[in-house]
């Protein structure tokens, strides 16, 4: 099991201050939404209490903190984990394998993608590996397998001069992953690749905190333009509901829907 740098050998107390902190609120809000005085909540952060287990997962729960951290956090005040960590092809997870295989195809002909927390392509349905197979042909092999989804979109030798308006697109992706960034710690790896990503960019970019408009669509649309064709898509992610394992957690499925009847016209054929 694999959990932060830089916080997995941090007290309780410290973990439970930080993901307060992410989620900007202070003793006293945390205390009336957990129904815990904030006086304990005090001693706890510094140390003078050590808390229950069943303290940690609901102290835990309350502040939304991920499964994965939910383990450092109890491994922190002395307990064991509780939550699994399956690989997709593990045979306990088989059922969820037959399920995200289902949403997959029946998303096509229009693309889909299954990925990790570090926007690893995990699976892709037949719409997706077309798109991208006609976006760049063979120079696709040729990357760093398996893809980073979010450096194929920023690097200059992946999808970047295929996107339509890539400035906007491009921003809005580095708000998110800096937002995933903040919440993980200084010392993870979303944090490194943000780094990477922006000195890739160096002055390309506005900075990533700036709001950017996304058009009329409340999602992110992206048009994805190859000699005098045009493909107009919109995105939406979906994670999996009440998962008890962490690698459930932290799936995410993309899926690119028409958003117009010429993409329409061109992904049915």
């Amino acid at each position: 099991m694999s959990i932060l740098p830089g916080v997995q050998s941090q007290p309780f107390g410290a973990l439970l201050k930080h993901w307060r902190g992410q989620r900007g609120w202070s003793q006293l809000a945390l205390a009336c939404q957990s129904e815990v005085s904030q006086r304990h909540i005090s001693f706890l952060e510094s140390g003078r209490s050590q808390p229950s287990r069943d303290m940690v997962l609901q102290l835990a729960t309350v502040l939304a903190v991920p499964l994965r951290q939910q383990n450092v956090m109890l491994t922190a005040a002395g307990f064991a984990p509780l939550y699994s960590e399956h690989d997709l092809s593990d045979p306990e997870l088989a059922p969820i394998q037959q399920a995200i295989d289902f949403v997959l195809q029946q998303q096509e002909p229009y693309p889909a993608l299954v990925l990790d927390r570090y926007w690893t392509l995990l699976q892709a349905n037949r719409g997706a590996q077309w798109l991208l197979d006609w976006l760049m042909g063979d120079r696709l092999s040729a990357l760093e397998q398996p893809l980073n989804m979010m450096q194929l979109m920023i690097h200059p030798q992946g999808l970047r001069p295929y996107v339509e308006d890539w400035e906007t697109v491009a921003v809005t992706l580095l708000q998110r992953l800096q937002q995933e960034a903040q919440i993980e710690g200084t010392a993870s790896y979303t944090a490194k690749l943000l780094q990477d990503l922006k000195q890739e960019l160096q002055d390309r970019l506005p900075a990533p905190t700036t709001p950017t408009a996304s058009g009329s669509l409340p999602v992110l649309p992206i048009t994805f333009v190859k000699a005098d064709q045009r493909l107009r898509f919109f995105t939406l992610i979906s994670t999996l509901g009440t998962p008890r394992d962490i690698t459930l957690q932290e799936l995410r499925i993309e899926s690119l829907f028409p958003a117009d009847a010429a993409t329409i016209a061109i992904m049915q054929q």
